[in-house]
């Protein structure tokens, strides 16, 4: 009976859990997490989309396109320091996925451009991707519409981008 009443209390945690968490998708090998983007001003051109991408296979993939409804244009973006100066610029054949690894679009690195923005991405909003791999094929993901400026993703006042959410690679490749 004690068995019965802790398996039923950690489904409950599981279930409770699960509803506090964008949802996540899986396609063939691949699942993608923590799908998120910013609020952006009333005049905004542009805006970056985040995902966390898992591939538990024992090939590489990579991620090669996206597009989406909000914007005129979506290209796969990284962001680096080049002699003190920050650069962004298209992510020229796409962002590879190890196998056996978890690649992260986030801030300041590796992420999903929105160029010509049809409208502002309003906070409590979500925003339908289309993520196009190279060998699992094409993906409909959505993206929650955190505050402008947000770091992470949040749920609940709970800012997830300062939670240890594993041994992820931290240059983003």
């Amino acid at each position: 009976m004690k068995l019965l009443k802790s398996l039923a209390a950690a489904a409950m945690l599981t279930i409770v859990a699960s509803a506090a968490q964008a949802e996540d998708v899986t396609l063939g090998n691949l699942t993608l997490s923590k799908t998120w983007t910013r609020a952006t001003p009333p005049k905004a051109m542009a805006g970056g989309g985040f995902v966390e991408i898992t591939n538990s296979g024992t090939e590489a993939d990579r991620l090669i396109a996206a597009s989406s409804p909000v914007s005129k244009k979506v290209e796969l973006h990284e962001m680096a320091i080049n002699d003190g100066v920050m650069v962004m610029r298209e992510k020229e054949g796409g962002i590879e996925v190890p196998a056996g690894e978890t690649v992260a679009l986030k801030p300041g690195g590796l992420h999903i451009m929105f160029m010509g923005l049809n409208a502002p991405l309003e906070e409590g909003t979500v925003v339908p991707v289309k993520l196009t791999f190279e060998k699992a094929g094409d993906v409909e993901i959505k993206l929650d519409v955190q505050k402008m400026g947000a770091k992470g993703m949040t749920h609940g006042g709970m800012d997830h981008s300062k939670m240890d959410h594993g041994n992820m690679k931290k240059d983003g490749n």
